[in-house]
């Protein structure tokens, strides 16, 4: 670490090759995995900022407990061949000569999609943070996904300290029954009504302002996030960019900022928002490993993070990792060169995992860079009803899918995910400059014409296949 507690990491992305496809604004903001913590996009400085762990084998349940450092990446303006950023940070972004190949390839098919520059789709730095994920997009609406991903992460920041006392499964020598001494900020609402909030619950979006150092795309390692001493009158600017249910005055902004007694030797950022209300001192932990999950008991899993049956899941999926039987690291290397044969090897492994239904196995297999499969859902039957006229279902969506996008084998899902992330935009304005509390508003009641004629964009007639 150097005096300013950070320190900064670089990778080469070539002359000509990733530095033509890529760019880490429309990288990072291409699905909705971006959007749930502990990820955090500040849009204007176009800075990607989250945890990482420290500990490599963690994600295996190898080793104690887990270590964290904050990080903070963002693209240089002056030299964009490269990027400071680290192993975990390549597989978000999808560094790699394999993915490279693949935007190329299906660019050359869909030609709008390399005039928008959409190629890659982001991911989370693990394959564990990816499965659970998936299990949380599952039969729910998009305010209860957010929700749970951040109620996860600030458990898992809970779990780091001693004085938290969490019910835990039967491991070990550990008998005794304690009860939880957790202060919960979850989101609570019920089935149908997930869109509202509980009075005097913590929101999911937690605001993280950062900045740019140098106009470099650079990792910038921190331990502790705490509130810069800067002009407040730059941060009250900053946070209502982000969050405009700020008030005007500042008022509020302005006490919490003087009051704060900002330590020396603290690494910091320029402020913390939580949606309108400003603290100086509250920090999102990192997604917990399997290894902190494991020991949990699934009632306490439950409640806490409002997952319902997802608890269960995730707890299972967590305790095969740690004792062996899901081997994380193996399967990360069966997709490094993607084929149909190491998919349908890869599909048999996910579907023997408890509760990974079709759903949840295309999700995560399109995580690990297979995309010939779509992922298929409601929000699917929506949006080929809505932009291609096709009056599908869920029985038919399957096939009505492959009817549309099969020419641009073995790449359908990214050619099925540029038109569906085009609508968003259409609808929501560029997601990437979008306030983290709108977030949530991205559902399909939000997208319903509000004229009998259904509001269609126009999806550009696509280059042939070559």
């Amino acid at each position: 670490m150097g005096g300013g507690g950070g320190v900064v990491m670089e990778l080469p992305l070539g002359k000509t090759a990733e530095a033509a496809t890529f760019d880490l604004e429309k990288n990072v903001c291409s699905h909705g995995l971006f959007m749930m913590a502990p990820n955090f996009w500040d849009p204007l400085s176009k800075t990607l900022q989250r945890p990482l762990l420290l500990d490599s084998h963690e994600e295996s349940g190898n080793g104690s407990a887990s270590s964290s450092v904050l990080v903070r990446i963002s693209q240089p303006s002056d030299s964009p061949h490269s990027l400071r950023l680290r192993d975990q940070v390549r597989r978000m972004l999808r560094l790699s000569e394999a993915e490279e190949a693949s935007v190329k390839e299906f660019q050359k098919m869909h030609g709008e999609a390399k005039e928008r520059g959409f190629g890659r789709v982001f991911r989370s730095p693990t394959l564990f943070e990816d499965m659970v994920k998936c299990i949380l997009l599952c039969n729910c609406q998009w305010s209860r996904t957010l929700g749970m991903a951040r109620a996860l992460c600030e458990l898992q920041l809970e779990l780091q300290h001693s004085s938290i006392s969490a019910p835990v499964a039967k491991v070990g020598n550990s008998n005794t029954k304690s009860t939880a001494e957790i202060k919960y900020y979850v989101v609570n609402t019920p089935p149908g009504k997930e869109s509202k909030w509980k009075v005097g619950a913590k929101r999911d979006s937690t605001i993280l302002g950062s900045r740019l150092l140098n106009n470099k795309l650079q990792i910038e390692a921190e331990d502790v996030v705490r509130m810069d001493s800067v002009e407040t009158s730059d941060c009250l600017r900053r946070s209502k960019a982000l969050c405009p249910s700020i008030s005007s005055n500042g008022e509020e902004f302005h006490k919490c900022c003087n009051s704060h007694p900002c330590s020396t030797g603290i690494s910091k950022v320029d402020s913390i928002v939580v949606c309108g209300e400003l603290s100086c001192d509250i920090r999102i932990g990192n997604f917990p490993s399997p290894r902190e999950l494991a020991s949990l008991g699934e009632k306490f899993l439950e409640k806490r993070c409002n997952l319902g049956y997802r608890a269960i899941r995730i707890l299972k999926l967590a305790q095969s990792i740690v004792e062996g039987k899901i081997q994380l690291r193996e399967l990360e290397e069966a997709c490094s060169e993607p084929s149909l044969s190491n998919y349908s090897k890869l599909a048999d492994q996910l579907n023997e995992i408890y509760g990974f239904g079709p759903f949840t196995c295309a999700n995560v297999l399109m995580c690990m860079g297979f995309y010939h499969v779509i992922p298929t859902d409601s929000e699917t039957v929506r949006h080929l009803k809505q932009v291609h006229a096709i009056d599908s279902t869920i029985r038919s969506v399957q096939g009505d899918v492959e009817a549309v996008y099969g020419k641009y084998a073995p790449f359908q899902f990214l050619a099925y995910w540029s038109e569906v992330w085009q609508f968003y935009e259409e609808w929501f304005g560029k997601l990437s400059e979008m306030p983290h509390s709108d977030y949530k508003n991205i559902t399909a009641a939000n997208m319903r014409p509000k004229s009998d004629k259904s509001k269609r964009i126009k999806i550009s007639q696509k280059l042939p296949r070559k």
